[in-house]
C-alpha cells in the first residue's frame, strides 16, 4: 500500500470520527459548545472523540483501532515517519495530527517521532505553542487586528494568503475593556474566550499608566518554584472536563520607559522572562521546554484533593487547575531579560530607522526588535547578543508581522507583541 493511500484512508478515518463525535454531542445538546471557529484552528483538530462505553457509536471507532493497531512497531514506525517528513506545512500538517488520533500504539510512536519546535521547526501540536521556537532560523507569523471586535489573531505564514481557508491560526485574543484599565485575553480559539474554557491559554495585564504589563501562564512553567508572596486563588475553575488546567502565572513582565518630557522616538521596551534562565542563551544552554504533546488533551485531568472548608494546594504539575499567583513564578537562576534593539536616526527620511530584513514595510510606533540584555560575567559572545530574537512591525492597515525564534515561545511573543496595542499614555 503506497504512503498516499494510507494517507487518504487515515483522512477519511478522522473526518468519519469527526462526525461521530458532532452526533455525539448534538444528541447530548453540546453542539456548538466552544467548537467552532477557523478550519484550521487548534480545538477543531483535537475535537474530544466520544469516550463512553456500552453506545453504540463506540463500534465503529473500536473497529479502526483494532485494524490499524495491529501494525507491526517497525512498520508503523516507517509509515509515520515518512508522513511526518513529507507533510512539513499546514494545511498538509493535519495529517501528522490524524496520526495521533487512530490508537494508543500510534500516538505512542507520533510522540516519538514528532520532535520539539526547537529540534524541527515545525508546529504541529498545541503545546508546540509553549515550547521555544528554534535558533537558527526564525519562526515567521503575521498578526491581524479587527477593530471591530477588539480581536487579534495570530496567523502562522509569511502574510495573508489570498485562500484564507489556508491560514493556519495559532492563537486568538481580545481587548476586554474594564472600568480602570484593560487586559488581553489569549485563546487557541477566535471565538471562545472564556476563563473556564478548555480552549484558554493566559492572559495579560496592564497598570493603570500603560507602563508595565504582567503575562499570565494558565500552565505552570517547567522547573518553577513558588515564591513565598504566591497565593492560590479562591476562585474555582468552571470547567466540568478541564483538558488543560486553568491557573494565572506569572512568566513575564514587559515594563516601557516612561517619557516625563514626552521627548518624540522610539518606544523604550524591556521584558523579564522570569521562567527563562539567562544561562539558556550560552554555549550548550537549555531553555524550559514543556512536552506534554498528546495525552494532555486526550486524558482526563484529575481534580487535587482538598479538605473540607480549605483551599486545595497548589502543585506545579500538568494536572493542576486553577491558581491565581500574584508573584513571578521563577526559576532558582536570575532570569533572561529582553531590551529593544536601538534604531538610528536617518537623516534622508528623518525617522528612526532598524533593519527589519524586509519583513516591515509602514513606519509605526509599534515597530520593535529584542535582543539579549545579559550579565558580561555569563561570557556571551558578541554576535549571540546582537541576534533579534523577536521583532514585530507593520505591513498594512492592521496587518503586522512577527517573527521569533529561541528561547521566546509563540505564546510569550504574541504576548510581548499585543503590549504594543494598548494605550500608554505616560509612554507617548
Amino acid at each position: 500500500m503506497s504512503l498516499k493511500s494510507i494517507v487518504g484512508q487515515l483522512k477519511e478515518m478522522r473526518d468519519g470520527i469527526g462526525s461521530m463525535s458532532r452526533r455525539a454531542g448534538a444528541s447530548d445538546g453540546r453542539a456548538g459548545h466552544g467548537r467552532a471557529g477557523s478550519r484550521h484552528s487548534w480545538p477543531g483538530l483535537w475535537a474530544e472523540q466520544p469516550r463512553r462505553h456500552g453506545q453504540g457509536q463506540e463500534g465503529p471507532q473500536q473497529q479502526h483501532q483494532g485494524r490499524w493497531a495491529n501494525l507491526p512497531p517497525e512498520l508503523l514506525l516507517d509509515v509515520i515517519q515518512r508522513v511526518e517528513a513529507s507533510e512539513a506545512t499546514w494545511p498538509a500538517r493535519r495529517q501528522v495530527v490524524s496520526c495521533s488520533h487512530v490508537c494508543r500504539s500510534w500516538r505512542e510512536i507520533t510522540k516519538e517521532v514528532v520532535k520539539t519546535l526547537e529540534e524541527c521547526g515545525r508546529i504541529t501540536f498545541p503545546i508546540s505553542l509553549k515550547q521555544p521556537g528554534p535558533r537558527e532560523q526564525p519562526v515567521q507569523c503575521f498578526v491581524k487586528r479587527d477593530r471591530a471586535t477588539s480581536t487579534y489573531l495570530l496567523f502562522l505564514g509569511l502574510s495573508p494568503s489570498l485562500n484564507v481557508e489556508n491560514d493556519k491560526l495559532l492563537l486568538a485574543a481580545r481587548k476586554v475593556r474594564r472600568a480602570t484599565r484593560t487586559s488581553f485575553v489569549i485563546s487557541l480559539a477566535s471565538n471562545d474566550f472564556s476563563h473556564s474554557s478548555s480552549t484558554y491559554v493566559g492572559k495579560l495585564k496592564p497598570n493603570f499608566l500603560g507602563t508595565k504589563f504582567t503575562i499570565l501562564d494558565s500552565q505552570p512553567p517547567c522547573d518553577a518554584v513558588l515564591l513565598p508572596n504566591n497565593k492560590p486563588s479562591k476562585r474555582q475553575s468552571k470547567q466540568v472536563s478541564p483538558r488543560l488546567p486553568l491557573g494565572n502565572y506569572n512568566v513575564a513582565t514587559v515594563t516601557y520607559e516612561l517619557t516625563v518630557l514626552r521627548n518624540r522616538g522610539p518606544r523604550r521596551m524591556q521584558c523579564t522572562l522570569h521562567s527563562i534562565p539567562a544561562q539558556c542563551i550560552q554555549e550548550g544552554g537549555k531553555a524550559p521546554t514543556p512536552t506534554g504533546t498528546i495525552h494532555s488533551l486526550e486524558e482526563p485531568v484529575p481534580i487535587l484533593p482538598s479538605a473540607k472548608g480549605k483551599e486545595p494546594a497548589v502543585e506545579f504539575s500538568s494536572t493542576s487547575l486553577s491558581a491565581d499567583l500574584s508573584g513571578p513564578a521563577c526559576t532558582s537562576e536570575a532570569p533572561l531579560v529582553l531590551k529593544n534593539k536601538a534604531p538610528r536616526w536617518h537623516e534622508q527620511l528623518q525617522c528612526w530607522c532598524l533593519n527589519f530584513r524586509g519583513r516591515v514595510t509602514v513606519a509605526s510606533v509599534k515597530n520593535f526588535q529584542l535582543v539579549a540584555s545579559v550579565d558580561p560575567s555569563l561570557n556571551v559572545p558578541a554576535a549571540e547578543q546582537e541576534k533579534v530574537i523577536l521583532q514585530f512591525g507593520k505591513i498594512g492597515k492592521d496587518i503586522f508581522t512577527m517573527d521569533y525564534r529561541y528561547p521566546l515561545s509563540a505564546f510569550q511573543a504574541f504576548a510581548i507583541c499585543l503590549t504594543s496595542f494598548d494605550t500608554k499614555p505616560a509612554c507617548e
